[in-house]
């Protein structure tokens, strides 16, 4: 993509619509400062022998704030990966999991390297290191301070570290609780992959609930038939895309990646789409789509939504007044810098913020790290002794029918659906489907109830900080 102008950093975009919020509220004395600023950020360096020589690494884990333990937040490996980056990181983990309750302090990390420029056995011994380099600064622990995948690491990464530290507190009996993310086989649980992108779906459909947001974006009905540009088919865009596509109608009409843009105004198969982009590298010549060499053109598309789901201050002051989309929903963390987010709600686009939007990784990590430890998979008490007092009411209605002569009363169809008990996917979809309700629709109170609250970002703020405020309060700061 073009390089953006001259804007903020994404710490100072963060600290200012933080600042925006917190001047319409009332805290105590010190008390902004105090929620504002991050309680500590540790840099390690450390050496690992690779390739016939000592290779020296820079790593970052972030602790934002502690007004809920553990605290909780993912650890990233890119080239660009700074303290900057990571302290930003944490604070909107702080805000994000203060806004759908969970009971964590917000916390970021990350390592320095490209993680392409290394095979797999050399990146395990990376991660292991690192695991060790955080164990000893108590920085990964089920009670303390609790990883997760982020941009460059997934769940093969999240497995190395549960096993290190496993390995370094042998007698730790919710070891596997130290990180969320982990395969299913290693203490993982159902959903977690697609959980952001889930996330991203179950907050646009609460949008398109509620009617006062759909007028301030200047749309109407549903969201089948909406066209929607997508930025990033990592695991994050590409299961939003695939979910809103597939299950609610919507029509992806663009995809920008690095190497350029596809575009069908009829929708892209996303699902080929995937597959052509593994099988080339990129989404260049991919059967019957457009193609766009300059991907931040995307952006500028007439659209109904876009999803910017790759990485920060994609949407900057040099292409915000050029953007022709109503509603704007933050997939990625930061895609939106402060100058681009005024410049864009001067002309009334709504952005769904990404401490809401993408909060859909963060709920469903918390289940895993609940049911790590409860020693025990959701649903495995519950799910027969459900299905059992569900076919108890079948059998009955079934008897009734019978006695009066009805018939075809109970379709095949239902009683299937019914009598089967809900399994742990079914239910961590539940839980976050209920998460993103209530939160979306607390911010919704706070915007109507106050005129001076500009939008969603500020609205999901004011939330946040309450609740942390409340949490101060209560501890006697």
């Amino acid at each position: 993509m073009n390089a953006p102008l001259m804007h903020a950093s994404f710490r100072d975009s963060v600290d200012r619509m933080f600042t925006h919020a917190a001047q319409l509220m009332d805290l105590g004395p010190g008390l902004e400062e105090k929620i504002r600023v991050c309680n500590s950020t540790y840099v390690v360096r450390f050496g690992v022998r690779l390739r016939g020589e000592i290779h020296t690494f820079t790593g970052y884990r972030s602790v934002h704030s502690e007004h809920h333990e553990p605290v909780k937040g993912g650890i990233r490996y890119a080239p660009n990966v700074n303290q900057d980056e990571v302290e930003a990181l944490a604070a909107l983990m702080t805000y994000k999991c203060s806004l759908v309750e969970l009971p964590f302090g917000g916390s970021k990390g990350g390592l320095t390297l490209d993680p392409r420029a290394w095979e797999e056995d050399e990146l395990e011994k990376i991660t292991r290191r690192f695991t060790y380099e955080l164990s000893r600064r108590s920085l990964i622990s089920p009670s303390q301070n609790v990883p997760a995948p982020d941009m460059g690491t997934g769940e093969r990464e999240m497995a190395w570290m549960a096993d290190a530290y496993k390995r370094l507190h042998p007698e730790d009996i919710n070891a596997r609780a130290c990180v969320t993310g982990k395969p299913l086989r290693l203490g993982g649980i159902a959903g977690r992959v697609e959980a952001t992108g889930r996330g991203v779906q179950y907050a646009l459909r609460e949008v398109f609930r509620t009617p006062e947001v759909l007028k301030r974006a200047g749309l109407t009905g549903g969201l089948e038939g909406q066209r929607i540009v997508v930025q990033g088919l990592g695991n994050v865009g590409f299961h939003a895309a695939q979910f809103l596509s597939a299950e609610d109608g919507a029509k992806i009409i663009a995809v920008a990646e690095r190497d350029g843009a596809v575009m069908n105004e009829a929708g892209l198969d996303i699902t080929a789409l995937q597959a052509h982009m593994r099988t080339t590298g990129g989404v260049r010549d991919f059967p019957g789509a457009s193609f766009e060499p300059n991907s931040a053109r995307a952006l500028e598309l007439d659209c109904d939504i876009l999803i910017p789901a790759a990485m920060e201050a994609v949407i900057h002051v040099g292409n915000a007044s050029a953007l022709r989309a109503r509603l704007i929903v933050e997939a990625a963390n930061g895609p939106v810098t402060a100058e681009a987010d005024e410049i864009l709600r001067n002309r009334g686009v709504v952005i769904v913020p990404d401490l809401y939007a993408n909060a859909g990784g963060v709920t469903v990590s918390y289940f895993e790290w609940v049911k790590n430890l409860q020693q025990i998979s959701f649903g495995r008490l519950e799910r027969r002794q459900e299905e059992a007092r569900h076919a108890l009411l079948v059998d009955e209605l079934e008897r009734l029918a019978a006695e009066t002569g009805l018939k075809g009363a109970l379709s095949h169809g239902f009683k299937q659906k019914y009598l089967r008990g809900a399994d742990e996917l079914e239910l961590v979809r539940s839980g976050l489907d209920d998460t993103m309700r209530a939160s979306f629709q607390q911010m919704v109170t706070v915007l109507d109830g106050d005129p001076r609250v500009p939008d969603l970002r500020i609205a999901a703020y004011i939330v946040a900080i309450r609740r942390i405020a409340a949490s101060y309060d209560a501890l006697g700061l």
